[in-house]
């Protein structure tokens, strides 16, 4: 059984002591790749670093998280320009909208986006989008922004039914994590309306660890547990899941 990891921060500081163990215990797992979404320009550096150790399984994005845009964020995204100007990435991001930790950056975040939506449009490359408690506002920029040429994946995505229809209506993929398997996560609800061919799996390590392992470090090993999660709530078997969303992020991420 082959799966992908969609977004996975292995490069950060929590797994420094035992990062090429969790790796090591990935490949076991399965997950044949990890795509690795950048946050600011203090995380290019080990994400590269990860790339170079681990070619074969660790695969960057580009781009600027929303909880990184404060008012020089402009400095921040020409950066991000010079790095996809200069080498390849899989996609721009992780890039999007927050607002459960801070709103008075708001309109920054939004313009933000916006740059690296038409970055996206540039370099031909999927776009990862994060919204906590953003959704609508998001959505909005993207619709906006939708030429028919963006695509890319609404990350962590723990919406409504109503929701993930305009997801699909825009083109797009849900990402699907930890919140799966979560009693009170939600996507019981909203899973068995949705098909395979619209969703990839992903970690979001270390965050938001599956259950049994919930309140711990989540890693890459744990996908598995996700994708048993999900076929259950979909009636699927757990090879049709591990099938269908590979497939959904090898079209999705050229690289």
């Amino acid at each position: 059984m082959k799966l992908i990891d969609s977004h996975a921060h292995i490069y950060s500081e929590e797994f420094d002591l035992d990062r090429s163990a969790a790796i090591d215990a990935a490949a076991i797992a399965g997950v044949a790749r990890i795509y690795m979404p950048n946050i600011d320009h203090t995380s290019i550096e080990a994400m590269l670093e990860a790339e170079a150790k681990y070619p074969q399984q660790c695969i960057p994005m580009m781009g600027l998280h929303p909880t990184s845009v404060t008012k020089d964020f402009e400095r921040e995204l020409y950066l991000v320009e010079e790095w996809l100007d200069k080498r390849s990435f899989a996609a721009v991001g992780e890039c999007g909208i927050d607002l459960y930790w801070d709103k008075s950056f708001l309109k920054e975040q939004q313009e933000a986006l916006k740059v690296q939506l038409e970055l996206a449009k540039k370099h031909q490359l999927p776009v990862v989008l994060h919204t906590r408690d953003s959704f609508e506002e998001t959505y909005e920029l993207v619709a906006a922004a939708q030429d028919g040429s963006l695509k890319g994946i609404f990350h962590c995505f723990s919406g409504s039914v109503e929701q993930a229809a305009k997801v699909k209506e825009l083109g797009f993929l849900m990402g699907i994590g930890g919140v799966s398997t979560f009693k009170n996560g939600g996507m019981d609800k909203v899973l068995p309306s949705l098909q395979l061919a619209d969703l990839v799996l992903e970690t979001d390590c270390p965050y938001l660890a599956p259950v049994p392992h919930r309140g711990k470090r989540n890693q890459p090993s744990y996908l598995p547990l996700i994708a048993e999660r999900v076929a259950v709530l979909m009636n699927k078997t757990v090879e049709e899941v591990a099938e269908q969303t590979t497939a959904n992020a090898l079209n999705l991420f050229k690289l």
